[in-house]
């Protein structure tokens, strides 16, 4: 896929500013969009977790106007390096109700459809009423406990703590155009529109992008405990175009009503089409945020999915199948405020190796005399 920048900004990239990552034959870059003109800042901040920490995204080496693109040779990658991947899970009533279907179907797509309407009529409309953690979601937790109802998923939906998880090691997410893995072995996986926030080792947000957290349903349905087998796999996860960060036109507000919308595009002439709808989620992303700093640390930083409202139903091959990936299917994510994501579906067997870890970073960086801008 070419990198076509001003295809995969949003609108008023002009009035915004950018910071994101590209590849070129000597090692990664980081770059700067300010004004519609495209800079590398490499030589004054040679990390995007260091960039974030020092706010340091002025300065740099002019590239040229954005819609004259990256210099040859060059490519786009995940915009982010040194930080923590986390995730927070099942923060949409309708994302609870689906984890419960994969936990009672063990799995098994066929079985879901069965199981989707009882659950929808007698706990959707309770799930989305309620404030987590409040005294009504604590009443609601025990009626459904009485009807044989409650399920760990319906913990993290309604109760006191949310669901936050490691999704992908450190320097290990794929960037637009890159392929996108699933395992091999699974029969039922779908992947998860998400906006991404970018936050300091202190916890302070400073700006937002695109994700596809690529999910398993068979495996996670089979067991929570294989959670990491269901999330973390060679290419699953996805990070892009550019961090938009924070400023008088772009603010957290805005991550709060945005709108991510999905187009699945199959080379057998499938499509499929959905939205996620931030201002439906049942948590306030800045507590997502305060929930996975908790007591921990992250020296380098850290950045969050905030999950999806977006659980695909729809028949693809066979009544009662579902729907699952096929490969070369084209996913492509787009909000309004932080452009497009593109991916291609492959699997994580047939997925370029992830071979630039954090010790070939730092031998990288040293090379090019850039260490110490760490």
């Amino acid at each position: 896929m070419p990198d076509n920048l001003v295809d995969i900004l949003p609108a008023d990239f002009r009035e915004g500013l950018f910071a994101g990552r590209a590849e070129s034959e000597c090692g990664p870059h980081v770059i700067a969009i300010r004004n519609g003109e495209l800079f590398d800042i490499t030589e004054q901040v040679a990390t995007m977790s260091g960039a974030v920490a020092r706010r340091s995204f002025s300065g740099g080496r002019h590239i040229g106007a954005v819609q004259d693109g990256l210099p040859e040779g060059w490519r786009l990658i995940s915009p982010v390096d040194l930080q923590c991947i986390k995730a927070c899970g099942v923060t949409f009533a309708l994302s609870a109700i689906e984890r419960v279907i994969e936990e009672r179907a063990r799995g098994d797509a066929a079985k879901a459809a069965e199981i989707r309407d009882l659950l929808e009529e007698r706990v959707g409309s309770g799930i989305r009423s309620v404030v987590p953690g409040s005294d009504e979601a604590m009443a609601l937790k025990t009626a459904l406990i009485d009807q044989g109802m409650w399920s760990q998923y319906l913990e993290v939906a309604i109760g006191p703590d949310a669901e936050v998880f490691s999704k992908s090691p450190v320097l290990s997410t794929v960037g637009h155009g890159a392929l996108i893995g699933v395992r091999s072995d699974s029969s039922w996986n779908n992947p998860e529109p998400e906006v991404v926030l970018v936050a300091d080792a202190s916890g302070t947000v400073v700006g937002a992008t695109l994700g596809n957290d690529v999910n398993l349903r068979d495996f996670e349905g089979r067991s929570a405990l294989l959670l990491s087998k269901a999330k973390d796999n060679t290419a699953s996860c996805s990070i892009g175009p550019f961090i938009r960060l924070f400023d008088d036109g772009f603010t957290i507000d805005d991550v709060r009503s945005a709108n991510v919308d999905l187009l699945i595009e199959g080379t057998d002439g499938y499509r499929l089409e959905g939205t996620n709808r931030m201002s439906e989620i049942s948590r306030d992303p800045l507590d997502l945020v305060n929930q996975t700093l908790s007591e921990h640390h992250y020296p380098d930083g850290f950045v969050l999915f905030c999950g999806t409202l977006f659980a695909p139903t729809q028949d693809r091959d066979t009544p009662g199948g579902g729907f699952t990936h096929k490969l070369g299917d084209k996913v492509t994510i787009r909000s309004e405020k932080l452009g497009s994501l593109s991916n291609v579906v492959t699997t994580s067997r047939e997925a370029p190796p992830w071979t630039m870890g954090i010790a070939a970073l730092m031998r990288n960086l040293a090379a090019r005399g850039l260490i110490e801008k760490v």
